[in-house]
């Protein structure tokens, strides 16, 4: 029987869950997750055309191309909080509004191959911080003015889920289209 998060294609692979605790298991788990993503998906649009890139990925939902630009983006803002909140002191990160973002001409207009390359060399450096990072980094505290005080982890665990969620769009897309 399939689950809400297999027929709910906003959330293929579920909403995501706060972790209330995180152990150096579950960050080793999503750092991994973290570096693989750009690999995922490359081969998530691979030998896709443009109609194909045009496509929704679901009803009122993003092209596939918006979804590869909004990873660069977001994952772009998740990369700086991450550096912000390891050289200063409870740092507050600004918010963005991923919607009118996704509408600017540079996610309407760029080829996806543009932001699939940001993707890759954002994530090796992301993962060269993340992985040079000890235990109790994870705890520093960021201020998030929509959610109030967020730590690492919390961001660590949001950007794995995140990873997963987006690729798994695209991927729910293809198979449901026979791509």
């Amino acid at each position: 029987m399939a689950t809400a998060a297999q027929t709910d294609p906003r959330y293929p692979v579920g909403k995501f869950e706060k972790p209330s605790q995180v152990t150096d298991a579950q960050r080793r788990e999503a750092i991994a997750t973290i570096a693989a993503m750009p690999a995922k998906l490359k081969a998530a649009v691979a030998g896709l055309n443009a109609q194909q890139l045009a496509t929704p990925y679901r009803d009122g939902g993003w092209t596939v191309a918006q979804v590869v630009h909004h990873l660069a983006d977001s994952h772009g803002n998740a990369f700086f909080r991450f550096k912000f909140g390891m050289t200063e002191q409870n740092p507050t990160i600004k918010p963005y509004d991923e919607a009118k973002w996704a509408e600017t001409a540079d996610c309407k207009d760029v080829p996806a191959e543009v932001s699939l390359a940001i993707v890759d060399g954002l994530h090796q450096r992301w993962n060269a911080l993340l992985k040079s990072m000890q235990p109790a980094d994870f705890a520093r505290p960021l201020f998030h003015p929509e959610h109030g005080s967020i730590t690492l982890d919390y961001m660590l665990a949001l950007y794995s889920w995140h990873s997963r969620h987006h690729v798994g769009h695209i991927t729910a897309l293809r198979q449901r289209n026979g791509w």
